[in-house]
């Protein structure tokens, strides 16, 4: 069901309907941008996106992002921007919540090879 502009969006019920790990889900869209609510745990795949920043706000628990030189822990309540073209892996020691923003069409394993892990397209909740 796709929300009307005028109606609130709550994040806790969209994220109620989300059991499993790393299977983003479509929750609104604006400015060519998609906005997409996940679970994750353990990590990702290493990736980048050549043609897209994106932003992961922690909704719930802890991320580290990692990078090629370092890591930065992200807390619930905090974000981290990773600009286009950098290569980067999410990591979730446990589970965590997170809300992402990127342009629309992005695939969530960037340049990686496709996998069990690529969700393309993205379901909306």
């Amino acid at each position: 069901m796709t929300p009307s502009p005028t109606e609130a969006i709550s994040i806790a019920r969209k994220l109620a309907t989300i059991r499993d790990h790393w299977n983003p889900r479509l929750i609104a869209e604006l400015n060519g941008q998609e906005i997409k609510l996940a679970r994750i745990q353990g990590e990702f795949v290493w990736h980048a996106h050549a043609d897209a920043d994106e932003l992961f706000l922690v909704v719930e628990g802890e991320l580290r992002m990692e990078f090629r030189d370092r890591s930065v822990p992200v807390r619930q309540g905090e974000m981290i921007v990773v600009p286009r073209g950098v290569e980067h892996r999410p990591v979730a020691e446990a589970e965590c919540a997170i809300l992402l923003f990127e342009p629309a069409g992005v695939v969530n394993t960037g340049d990686a090879p496709r996998s069990e892990r690529t969700r393309d397209p993205i379901e909306r909740v």
